[in-house]
């Protein structure tokens, strides 16, 4: 979420600042709406064990709804990839003086090659400028409250005087959160299905507030130097000093470029999907029909296509939540199973303690019982069991040693009888089994 939109200035004078003190308001809302809707993405994930957005879309909601939302998202993805090309022109030319066709066909060029190389790798690598801009948004709150305008509120004015995409501080918000949670979605929700039961995530949503909280305040006391700048967070940094600029110049335009392959990558993954062998050919002429769109300007494309990418997203979010308060109740049962059937396996595979092979007989029914294929939950559970004990230094514990009918989900499947409501009860909530008496 803290990506090159955030980190540039731009999205948050346009969503929060350009409204004075009622964008403060907006900023806590934004915050509340983005924790909730984060933990209904990731549990949705999880309940589905997603590999991709499109097969929870599909199960959540009508084919055509899934079919849209579909589309929506593979919009975004081309949408945020022009603007990121427009905003890395933006950027070098309000530092360094370029035109700002220079900075964007930098930055296509970079794109077009990475294309060919290891993506994930090399968007990992320069994923870990993140806390980079946390590190700069933190130093210019610092800054700001060490040299606070003499009349606040005269620069609060001057704020409220920019011109917004939305006339309303409300409706900015909430379509700030749209706009935020459409371009998380896809990998929220394969987060979500890469963890078989997680827990209740909500400190995502908070940390994103309090960034956003000191962007906004930063950004709102600064309204007097900001001006029309494209980039009005390199207006401000540039007051610490011209090594400070140049640094964050730099630091935005690889966070742009980050989010630019990713998006553009994904993208061309998508529209090849059934034709991988295309991949590459189709990511290209996306990526340089995204160029020909970054000539409209940074500010002008968030201008106008952010606002719409908001829309979007709040109608998506609105379609997920419903899905997940008429499933709340199933996902609460099978995160109990989920935990329950672990809990057991942990027992039965730990060196140390004593198991009764009657528990077998409650592992095989919660199988049956779970909404997974019971051979992909069983494979995923034993996986994180063995490797829980495996880096236990405590435990003497090999998963190379494991006996292979332990392994064999079929066993389970096939066994008889029904489970002891007394044996069952102590590992319904999925209390931690490594304490000898956790499943007796």
């Amino acid at each position: 979420m803290v990506g090159a939109g955030f980190a540039t200035g731009q999205e948050v004078v346009q969503y929060f600042s350009s409204f004075g003190i009622n964008g403060v308001w907006g900023i806590i809302i934004a915050g509340v709406i983005m924790t909730i809707a984060g933990t209904v993405f990731l549990q949705l994930g999880s309940y589905f064990h997603a590999s991709e957005h499109n097969a929870v879309f599909r199960k959540v909601t009508h084919p055509i709804v899934s079919k849209l939302l579909d589309i929506a998202v593979i919009f975004t993805l081309f949408a945020v990839g022009f603007v990121m090309l427009a905003g890395a022109g933006s950027n070098m030319a309000q530092q360094f003086g370029w035109p700002a066709w220079v900075g964007s066909t930098l930055m296509l060029v970079l794109v077009l090659v990475t294309g060919l190389l290891d993506v994930d790798k090399v968007s990992n690598v320069i994923g870990l400028l993140t806390p980079t801009i946390i590190i700069a948004v933190i130093a210019l709150l610092i800054y700001t409250l060490m040299n606070m305008p003499e009349n606040a509120g005269e620069v609060i004015d001057i704020a409220s005087q920019t011109e917004a995409p939305i006339g309303n501080w409300l409706l900015s918000a909430v379509n700030d959160n749209g706009l935020a949670l459409i371009l998380a979605v896809s990998m929220s929700l394969v987060i979500g299905g890469d963890h078989i039961s997680p827990r209740e995530a909500g400190w995502g949503g908070v940390t994103y507030a309090i960034l956003l909280g000191i962007s906004g305040f930063v950004l709102l006391m600064g309204a007097d130097k900001i001006g029309d700048s494209d980039v009005p967070m390199l207006v401000l940094v540039n007051e610490m000093g011209s090594t400070a600029g140049f640094l964050m110049a730099i630091v935005i335009f690889l966070m742009s470029f980050n989010t630019a392959i990713g998006m553009f990558y994904a993208l061309g993954k998508r529209l090849a999907s059934g034709r991988e062998n295309r991949t590459y050919p189709i990511f290209v002429v996306g990526t340089l029909a995204g160029y020909g769109m970054s000539f409209f300007g940074f500010k002008t494309l968030m201008n106008y296509v952010y606002p719409i990418l908001g829309y979007m997203g709040m109608f998506m979010v609105v379609v997920l939540v419903f899905a997940w308060f008429r499933s709340l109740s199933k996902i609460r049962d099978e995160s109990v199973r989920r935990e329950r059937i672990k809990s057991l396996l942990r027992l039965k595979l730990h060196p140390e303690e004593k198991y009764d092979e009657k528990h077998d007989d409650v592992i095989g029914c919660e199988l049956v019982e779970s909404n997974l294929d019971h051979e992909v939950l069983f494979e995923d559970l034993v996986g994180e069991v063995t490797e829980e004990l495996d880096s236990d230094s405590e435990i003497e514990f090999t998963a190379d040693e494991i006996e292979e009918e332990i392994t064999d989900v079929e066993y389970y499947i096939e066994r008889d009888g029904v489970p002891d409501p007394v044996v069952d009860s102590d590992v319904a909530n999925g209390k931690d089994s490594k304490a000898p008496d956790a499943a007796k």
